[in-house]
């Protein structure tokens, strides 16, 4: 009968809907620079495409200090983190981030499960290795007139390549470099960079550079290389493979000694949108998504069922299999690094790193560091 009445009356059936919410963005934390230009062709735009969430990424290098002060204050401003797989193992040991499951991640397309596709070590309790890079260096080819570098120990010979120098301010790759350039085998590296001795040598090693300036940024390396304010400098393979080939520059890569590592997606803990943090992993970590950001930036997949798809270079044509760290012909003398061995010494191995070649406390503690005692592991000279 209301019915009735209602449309006698000429009046609009208008019961309210129910409200549907608008999707929430996705904020992640990644690098800037090459790489992210990179990954917004080849993730961030696909997977607002698909699924309606908007993503905004927001830029550091690397560091766990931030994410710290986030959690404790149980206001963290990330749903997903793009981080090397060192650094998550230790905030993973932190509690500073969520479980990942690997279950989280799609099998290949011809239904090969992940823990068969992925690199191995590729899942661990909180991180997801999504590529593999490498930090290498990278020289002016105009320095060296008749005479090009060829081996890691040339970074140290000043003699014979002259000029300065630019290196990251962090102990990774540098330290195994050092040791490197003294003849010691890759495989000894960690044993002995457990001991005094060891990283004495290699910090001895690292002060005898002239004219050194050290780089936080990862867009550095390649712009002092371009000013022509240094002619070797250490950075990241995608990061000087955008400059050889977008802008020009006439610099070529050293891939002896090439320090490789996982990059990684993690979840910090007290993240606003967990939820879409794990569909974006599942959409990124798919075949076809690690196929395609090998076609913007040289970064091995950490699927080998992408590492088959691999093809060329978007605007370029180039064939991007001869430019990720792990094709056969660069990874000759790589070196992996050692996440568990930078997971448990991060901290102490830093500030002895920043006390001998900055010669200033460490910012936490304001105290200068000792070194990690020999009885810790084995000396191989002992």
């Amino acid at each position: 009968m209301l019915l009735g009445l209602v449309l006698a009356m000429g009046m609009p059936l208008c019961w309210p809907l129910p409200a549907v919410a608008a999707p929430a963005t996705l904020t992640v934390l990644s690098w800037g620079g090459a790489y992210e230009r990179a990954q917004q062709h080849a993730l961030f735009a696909p997977f607002t495409e698909t699924t309606g969430i908007p993503v905004n990424v927001a830029r550091y290098n690397g560091g766990l200090a931030a994410l710290r002060r986030a959690v404790a204050e149980e206001n963290v401003p990330w749903d997903l983190i793009d981080m090397t797989r060192s650094e998550a193992m230790a905030a993973c040991a932190e509690g500073l981030l969520e479980p990942l499951s690997p279950s989280l991640v799609a099998p290949a397309p011809d239904g090969t499960p992940p823990d068969e596709d992925f690199l191995p070590g590729a899942f661990s309790r909180c991180a997801i290795t999504h590529s593999v890079f490498a930090t290498v260096v990278a020289y002016r080819r105009d320095a060296f007139p008749g005479r090009r570098p060829t081996s890691i120990a040339d970074l140290f010979d000043q003699r014979r390549f002259p000029g300065p120098r630019a290196l990251q301010d962090t102990p990774a790759a540098n330290l195994e470099w050092a040791l490197l350039a003294y003849g010691v085998p890759r495989e000894e590296l960690y044993r002995l960079l457990s001991t005094r001795r060891g990283l004495n040598l290699a910090l001895k090693r690292l002060n005898g550079l002239e004219d050194l300036r050290w780089w936080q940024a990862g867009d550095t390396p390649s712009r002092l290389l371009a000013e022509g304010e240094v002619v070797m400098a250490s950075g990241y393979n995608g990061r000087f493979f955008d400059a050889m080939v977008n802008r020009g520059l006439p610099i070529e890569i050293l891939w002896d000694g090439q320090v490789q590592e996982h990059e990684t997606w993690v979840i910090p803990r007290h993240a606003p949108n967990p939820e879409a943090a794990r569909r974006f992993v599942r959409f990124a970590t798919t075949t076809e998504r690690q196929a395609e950001l090998a076609r913007y930036i040289p970064y091995g997949p950490s699927r080998q069922s992408a590492a088959r798809q691999v093809s060329t270079h978007h605007g370029t044509g180039l064939d991007m299999r001869l430019h990720i760290p792990t094709h056969p012909l660069n990874a000759k003398r790589a070196i992996t690094r050692d996440d568990d061995w930078y997971a448990q010494t991060r901290e102490r191995v830093g500030e002895y790193f920043r006390a001998a070649l900055f010669d200033t406390p460490d910012e936490a503690s304001g105290a200068v560091a000792e070194p990690p005692a020999d009885g810790e592991t084995p000396d191989p000279d002992s």
